[in-house]
């Protein structure tokens, strides 16, 4: 069976066509700058040549309309009609509490990610246009809903609450959600397989670093703490996300700039991490780690914090599940230098982690980077949240 995935940003749209029966990518591209001067399609069908295209696109159902006229193009289509997609899967970044695992797209279903769009706004309201879009071009097939939020559920009610009034998880349910899910899912058990393990005996971190980063702690095949929270704010130092602060910051900042709440806001969220701490230099973490390697201030100040927060995150949660069996780096930056990764991991000698400095250097290769001899297994794994999506939407349709 085809299975069509589609994640959708506020003016993007990423999407793959797959065959879930033996999980090979048919083809793969991108809209972006919807609904603005210049939008364009980038379509890449797998053995074929990559074609762009400069075309307006008013909204997702014009993007997702091209994107359907790509695939089942007569030049360069990999498909001869869309009834060949047998289903589409849709990323959902927030399910709150309501969705711990996939579902079926219904009317029911989408109302329940609409009143989680507070939670999500940024995300959620585009996540539903695109859903909305596929209903009206693709009517009678089978959508799926696959939550970022939902592989988190299994956190104990320790790990996601916070210490604030209990009338604000009453009321408004406030607490820890977590992100990066259908990563942390398809990392954590690939790990599991790489090693030749039971998923449910073991002990995974799994360190999603890209532009947006999370850490989480996977024990015995559930999750049982992550790093971002109510927001994707919370936690790691991010491309331009400031992660983890001091509450009274904000105060701070408010009385000595007059800012107010949704000013401050966009400075944690795109103005801080990396990019702040480079004290504006980039949010790209390949431009800081050439400057590192060239010994710039500010580029390794802010590796070094960087690394040293990782770290931190990885003690942990090696504490929160009394040991660690792997522990996997993921995602852009993760899975592609092995500068972090020997950045991290010169701070867990007490792991007993030993890297294979060859396998290491290895970019965005999966694999162990650890020698035979380390007491704890170090893996590179590059990231499939793709395949993830659909797997989960095949398992619902088949």
């Amino acid at each position: 069976m085809n299975i069509l995935v589609i994640n959708c940003g506020s003016s993007s749209l990423k999407f793959q066509l797959i065959d879930a029966t033996d999980e090979k990518l048919i083809a793969k591209g991108l809209c972006e700058r919807i609904g603005i001067e210049g939008s364009q399609l980038v379509y890449a069908p797998t053995g074929g040549e990559k074609v762009t295209a400069v075309t307006p696109m008013g909204d997702h159902t014009e993007a997702i309309r091209l994107v359907l006229e790509a695939l089942t193009n007569e030049k360069n289509g990999v498909v001869k009609s869309l009834k060949e997609i047998g289903a589409v899967g849709h990323r959902i970044v927030h399910g709150g509490e309501k969705f711990a695992s996939s579902t079926m797209i219904t009317d029911e279903v989408i109302k329940a990610i609409e009143e989680c769009n507070t939670l999500a706004p940024l995300h959620n309201p585009a996540n539903l246009i695109g859903i909305d879009a596929c209903k009206k071009l693709m009517p009678g097939t089978p959508m799926v809903a696959v939550f970022d939020t939902a592989f988190h559920q299994t956190m104990p009610e320790e790990a996601y609450m916070y210490a604030i009034p209990y009338k604000y998880y009453r009321e408004y349910k406030v607490r820890r959600y977590g992100f990066h899910g259908t990563s942390h899912s398809y990392v954590s058990h690939r790990a599991a397989q790489l090693l030749g393990r039971n998923y449910e005996d073991l002990k995974i971190i799994v360190c999603h670093l890209g532009n947006g980063a999370s850490i989480s702690a996977i024990k015995n095949g559930k999750c049982v703490d992550t790093s971002m929270g109510l927001t994707p704010l919370e936690g790691l130092i991010m491309g331009t996300r400031s992660g983890d602060i001091d509450p009274a910051i904000i105060k701070f900042i408010a009385d000595t700039e007059g800012k107010n709440i949704d000013e401050i806001m966009d400075v944690l969220n795109k103005e801080s991490g990396v990019l702040g701490l480079s004290d504006g230099f980039s949010s790209d973490f390949r431009d800081l780690v050439d400057a590192y390697e060239k010994g710039e201030e500010a580029s390794v100040r802010t590796m070094k914090v960087f690394a040293y927060h990782v770290a931190k995150y990885v003690g942990a949660y090696t504490a929160a599940m009394n040991g660690v069996d792997a522990i996997c780096f993921t995602a852009g930056f993760g899975e592609n230098s092995a500068f972090i990764r020997t950045l991290v991991c010169a701070y867990l000698g007490y792991l007993g982690i030993e890297i294979d400095e060859e396998a290491n250097a290895k970019r965005g290769v999966e694999g162990i980077i650890t020698t035979a001899d380390s007491r704890t297994n170090v893996l590179a794994i590059p990231t499939n949240e793709e395949l993830a999506i659909a797997r989960e939407t095949f398992a619902l349709v088949k």
